[in-house]
C-alpha cells in the first residue's frame, strides 16, 4: 500500500467515524510497511511524519475544521514539528499512532503525538504546528475558532515543553537573520 492508498483510506474511513470534540485524543493503529523503511530496515525519519499528517487530516476531519476550511477557501499548513525518537519501529508489528490537540496562540495550533508499541512503550513523541491560511495569509484562530463554534478563550494553556520549542524556534530564526 502506497501513501496515496493511506491518504485515500483515511478519508473513506474518517466519513465513518463519528464527530469528535477538539479536545478529544484520537488513536489509530498502523503497520510499518516495506515502503516506510529505511536501510536500516526500521521506520524511516521521514515517515514519521507523513504518518503523522494522516492523523491530522483525519482530526480535520472528525472535529469538522476541513469543511470549515473548505468552506472559507483556507489551506491547512504546516509550521514546524519536533519529534524524538526513543524505539525503533521495525516492519510488521502494529504500533498506534495517539495525536491530539494541547493548544493554540494567536495562528498556531500545537498538536501532540505519540508512536506507542503494543506493550506501551513509547516510541517517538513530539508536536507539530498547523495553521489555516488565506490568500491574505494565516488565519488568526480566534476566527478559525469562530467559524468551528469553538470558543478561543477557552482554550489551555500552552505546555511547557511547546514554550520551549517557541523560543527555541525565535531563537534559531534570529540566528538566521543576523547570519
Amino acid at each position: 500500500m502506497n501513501l496515496y492508498l493511506r491518504l485515500l483510506w483515511t478519508l473513506l474511513r474518517t466519513r465513518r467515524l463519528p464527530r469528535i470534540d477538539v479536545r478529544d485524543e484520537i488513536e489509530r493503529t498502523f503497520r510499518v510497511l516495506p515502503n516506510d523503511l529505511d536501510i536500516n530496515r526500521h521506520m524511516n525519519n521521514g515517515r514519521y511524519l507523513t504518518m503523522i499528517d494522516l492523523m491530522v487530516i483525519e482530526y480535520f476531519a472528525r472535529t469538522g475544521f476541513l469543511n470549515v476550511l473548505l468552506k472559507n477557501k483556507w489551506r491547512p499548513v504546516v509550521g514546524g514539528s519536533v519529534i524524538t525518537y526513543r524505539k525503533e519501529l521495525k516492519l510488521g508489528p502494529p504500533y498506534k499512532l495517539r495525536f491530539r490537540w494541547d493548544g493554540s496562540d494567536e495562528f498556531w495550533n500545537y498538536l501532540h503525538f505519540d508512536f506507542v508499541s503494543m506493550d506501551g512503550r513509547i516510541c517517538a513523541s513530539g508536536y507539530t504546528k498547523g495553521a489555516a491560511a488565506s490568500r491574505k495569509g494565516l488565519v488568526p484562530n480566534e476566527v478559525a475558532f469562530e467559524k468551528l463554534g469553538e470558543d478561543f478563550a477557552a482554550k489551555p494553556a500552552l505546555p511547557q515543553a511547546v514554550m520551549h520549542w517557541i523560543k527555541s524556534e525565535k531563537a534559531l530564526m534570529d540566528q538566521m537573520a543576523a547570519a
